[in-house]
């Protein structure tokens, strides 16, 4: 992803309502959102060029997802996918505080990242660009290319109309994904200075993306309620438009005898 916004247990109907688009290079083969047949417990898109995923969420309520750390310096000699660590999360079945434990002294072979990974009790963050494992509390919160919470325009964009929503009583799928749709870009004197030049760090300024080559290539909103009912909904895009492809809509409810493990 390189958008999200989300609130972590701090509504009364939903303990979880996350909001992200993932932008990409319109030529990067993608499989859309399902259940894996390899990994039945598993829900996520699927990148076919290195095999990981973006985001996702399993049946016994565990759920991840990443973005890119922007920084043109950042150098490594075949790094691996960083698609692979929400993969690798979702499959192994871990506590997020174990799993980044684990992770923390590999992670500087990764290229820069950011890294949610959640589960029914417990929400941890981790960039190896800071090297430290936060668990978060109950909050609203924003991550794009940079650390949690950062103040690009599009983060305090996302994470004002979250506030919103929530506080006119108004979340819903709809309402979330026209969140997600807001291709206003960045005042010049608002754009953040990441090593890109500014022509493009005007384009890549929205929420969402349109740009020649690179951009939104999807929008997941993902709800999951007090009780353990899970909501996740993809829409994929015409590359350069808004127009919808296609929609990817699942519920189930959380497995509870494996999410008290």
């Amino acid at each position: 992803m390189c958008l999200i916004t989300f609130s972590y247990k701090q509504h009364p109907r939903y303990q979880l309502i996350f909001a992200a688009n993932r932008d990409e290079k319109y030529d990067r083969p993608t499989r859309e959102a399902q259940f894996w047949d390899e990994n039945p417990e598993i829900l996520a898109g699927k990148d076919l060029q290195a095999g990981g995923t973006w985001m996702g969420i399993t049946k016994s309520g565990t759920w991840g997802a990443i973005t890119n750390f922007r920084n043109p310096s950042i150098r490594r000699d075949d790094p691996p996918s960083r698609g692979h660590l929400v993969l690798d999360y979702l499959k192994n079945g871990e506590q997020p505080v174990t799993y980044l434990q684990n992770l923390h002294p590999k992670a500087d072979q990764y290229m820069g990242f950011n890294l949610l990974v959640g589960s029914p009790n417990q929400l941890g963050y981790y960039s190896n660009q800071q090297n430290e494992i936060q668990l978060l509390d109950s909050g609203l919160y924003g991550l794009s290319n940079h650390l949690l919470d950062t103040s690009w325009p599009k983060v305090e964009r996302a994470k004002d109309r979250l506030s919103e929503l929530i506080q006119n009583n108004s979340i819903a799928e709809e309402t979330l994904f026209a969140l997600l749709a807001d291709d206003h870009e960045a005042p010049e004197d608002q754009l953040p200075s990441t090593g890109i030049p500014l022509e493009i760090e005007r384009k890549v300024s929205p929420v969402f993306i349109k740009g020649e080559d690179y951009g939104t290539r999807c929008s997941t909103v993902l709800l999951v309620d007090v009780e353990g009912q899970v909501t996740y909904v993809e829409r994929r895009f015409r590359p350069g438009t808004m127009e919808v492809i296609d929609e990817n809509r699942y519920q189930f409810e959380v497995n509870q005898c494996q999410a008290s493990r």
